[in-house]
């Protein structure tokens, strides 16, 4: 009887986002920004704009989005902050964070689980150079129509608890 292969560590990765809406008459409404195709994902999708903590080069994640070291809350929202910016192309402010989301890929035949923390977050304004190149192109949606085009579960969780949130009433006092 030959030994049983050990089973390879999960690797971390650990990333901040936000859930950007913006007030247009009595309604709201939700930026999703849809990927550029790229060798990692080679069709587009629609999500929420999220990406690592912190970066060690291009393409690699630093400290804190591989769990070396665990991130502030200020650096966490600044990397939201900072997610927002590039991948929606606007000015955000928080209102209030929203919660940690986790889930599993695999990427290269390595199994990865994903943190991330999203924020409930109010546009202040857009961005003259507008999105990065990582992003295809974004638009401002209604709940419903944002949360059908998401592609990830995850996601549309926090979307529908962000809505929820502006919905029980308190946007007075958030906003």
């Amino acid at each position: 009887m030959g030994k049983a292969k050990s089973q390879e560590a999960l690797r971390r990765e650990f990333s901040a986002g936000g859930v950007v809406f913006k007030k247009e008459g009595e309604s709201f409404l939700w930026l999703i920004t849809q990927s550029r195709a790229s060798d990692r994902i080679p069709n587009p999708i629609w999500r929420l704009p999220k990406g690592w903590i912190d970066n060690k080069a291009e393409g690699a994640p630093g400290e804190v989005a591989s769990g070396l070291r665990r991130g502030s809350e200020d650096e966490i929202q600044k990397a939201a902050l900072r997610e927002v910016r590039e991948e929606g192309g606007v000015e955000a402010r928080i209102v209030q964070k929203l919660g940690t989301i986790k889930f599993f890929f695999t990427l290269d035949g390595e199994q990865i689980l994903k943190f991330v923390t999203f924020y409930l977050m109010e546009r202040i304004i857009d961005l003259r150079e507008g999105y990065g190149d990582e992003t295809q192109s974004i638009e401002w949606l209604p709940f419903d129509k944002a949360y059908v085009k998401l592609k990830y579960p995850g996601e549309k969780t926090v979307l529908k608890k962000a809505n929820e949130t502006l919905g029980r009433g308190s946007q007075e006092n958030l906003l």
